[in-house]
């Protein structure tokens, strides 16, 4: 999580006041302003000195929500629809860590997707497949490996093998959906041992481990994500190296390398869904049942600095529901109806991130959320897990240049003029959604087109074309073709370690032409 401090803007007396109690926060959300930019920084400030101790100070004797009155359904109607955004992502992680901590050893749930008893990983061993619907905006130019994790009871060891040259990031993540610790080729790190703990853990380091990572709430979750070409050779060549990614209990570290031969580890059945998926990604947040699960998120998560006043306002809602039933009704009702108007419209490009030119939109804050409490669940419901942003940017889309939505009847041109591909350390790929936010199977097996691909043919000029829709461009042209479905689609470019051009967004993705 990014700390910002007073060095990056102006903050008055009054401003770090109101930024510290949180009325700031409940106050804009319930008349639907933007939250105050000094909001963001201040209540995460750290070192402010004098005038921070003094604020402090005041805040204790200001009056907070007052406990023991009655609560009418408006009244709980508003301050449930805020807890239902609020809290959106937090019980989907919940959930997550429930259905693949039931996996009974490390493996492939279904032989498709990695899954891991509590304090385990487990790791593919070649791209994910199509009909994964785990989570939605998969890639296919990393493998990939998922796990979850209880820090505060059962600190973990994770394994860094030597990747040489390779590019690799362990993307860690707390309740919260934001990344902690920082474990990977962007930042340098060293083959060792890294030991994940909790923010109450009270262990001391042991010898061996390089390094304890503190993640900041007891639930979390580990997704590395390690490059791999799209050829035979590479595929082959990097067997050896994801052997090692292996995540265990401390209680099992016994200072050498562990390894895993993933591609031969027995599949995991599939056990019986939770809810229907609808063809879609799985349904992580029931409505009907969520504010059932809601207390287990006010009660493990702490608050951030300048959130206990909304805290304080979910606490007397859970209270008058529970001794209320028609107020409770009245929960399960907002939650359905939020659950429709206000997450529901986040899946659709144009309501994600800022513009970044071109009819494109870019991720905002991805992974690194604090208290931008929309646009984390905007990405929760649309791409959940995204890296932090000088890890990966996102530009996505579901429109042509000329503003129309993208259709597999229709062909696409997206053209990188010469020397003008995203510019990265990394490694960037452009790939191809269907409505549900997922892969469309198709005969060449092909999702995404990059730096991965060693067959892609260039202009006559140095530019790239590629192309995109249902039918072949041609056989000249079929290299450089994403095949769409029939119906509606989104594409998507990735630009892992961006350079300065992509974290400035100088760099804007090209135009999508209509063929």
């Amino acid at each position: 999580m990014k700390t910002r401090t007073s060095s990056h803007f102006d903050i008055t007396r009054r401003d770090a006041l109101k930024s510290s109690i949180g009325g700031a926060t409940l106050a804009a959300f319930g008349t639907g302003a933007a939250v105050p930019a000094a909001l963001s920084v201040a209540s995460v400030a750290v070192g402010l000195g004098a005038a921070h101790a003094e604020s402090a100070a005041m805040t204790r004797e200001l009056t907070q929500p007052a406990t023991g009155i009655v609560m009418h359904p408006d009244y709980a109607r508003t301050i449930a629809q805020m807890a239902y955004i609020w809290g959106w992502p937090m019980v989907n992680m919940i959930n997550r860590y429930a259905k693949i901590t039931q996996a009974p050893h490390p493996g492939l749930l279904g032989g498709i997707l990695p899954a891991a008893p509590r304090g385990q990983v487990g790791m593919l061993h070649d791209y994910i497949e199509p009909s994964e619907t785990f989570v939605t905006c998969p890639n296919q130019d990393v493998v990939y490996g998922l796990g979850f994790f209880s820090l505060d009871e059962e600190p973990v060891v994770a394994q860094v093998p030597d990747f040489g040259d390779r590019f690799w990031v362990y993307a860690l993540y707390d309740q919260r959906t934001d990344q902690f610790g920082q474990l990977g080729k962007p930042y340098g790190s060293k083959p060792g041992f890294y030991l994940l703990a909790g923010p109450k853990w009270e262990g001391l380091k042991p010898n061996g481990i390089t390094e304890v990572i503190r993640c900041p709430t007891a639930l979390g979750n580990a997704i590395p994500r390690i490059f791999q070409d799209d050829t035979p050779e590479d595929k082959e060549a990097i067997q050896s190296v994801i052997n090692q990614v292996v995540f265990y209990p401390l209680k099992d570290f016994t200072g050498e390398m562990k390894t895993i031969d993933w591609a031969n580890t027995p599949d995991i059945p599939v056990p019986q869904s939770d809810g229907d998926s609808g063809g879609g990604e799985t349904k992580w947040v029931i409505p009907e049942m969520y504010f059932d699960q809601f207390p287990e998120v006010v009660d493990t998560v702490d608050p951030l600095p300048g959130e206990e006043a909304l805290y304080q306002q979910f606490r007397l809602l859970l209270d008058a529901a529970a001794k209320d039933p028609e107020l409770k009704k009245v929960l399960i009702e907002t939650a359905v109806e939020t659950e429709e108007k206000v997450i529901k419209p986040f899946f659709e490009w144009k309501h994600n991130g800022r513009p970044a030119g071109n009819g494109w939109n870019r991720s905002t804050n991805n992974a690194q959320w604090g208290i931008d409490y929309f646009n984390r669940t905007g990405t929760s419901k649309s791409n959940m897990f995204d890296n932090r942003p000088n890890e990966t940017q996102y530009f996505y889309t579901d429109y042509d240049g000329s503003g129309a939505q993208l259709e597999g009847s229709k062909a696409y041109s997206v053209t990188f003029p010469a020397g003008q591909e995203p510019p990265v350390n990394g490694f960037w790929s452009l790939t191809m959604y269907n409505d549900k936010h997922l892969f469309h199977a198709n005969d060449l097996k092909r999702y995404s087109l990059g730096t991965k691909n060693k067959n892609l043919e260039r202009n006559p000029d140095g530019s790239l074309t590629l192309y995109a829709g249902a039918k072949s461009p041609g056989a000249d042209k079929e290299s450089n073709w994403l095949p769409a479905p029939d119906g509606t689609f989104s594409l998507y470019i990735r630009a892992y370690w961006g350079k300065e051009p992509i974290l400035d967004g100088s760099w804007q993705p090209p135009k999508i032409e209509r063929v």
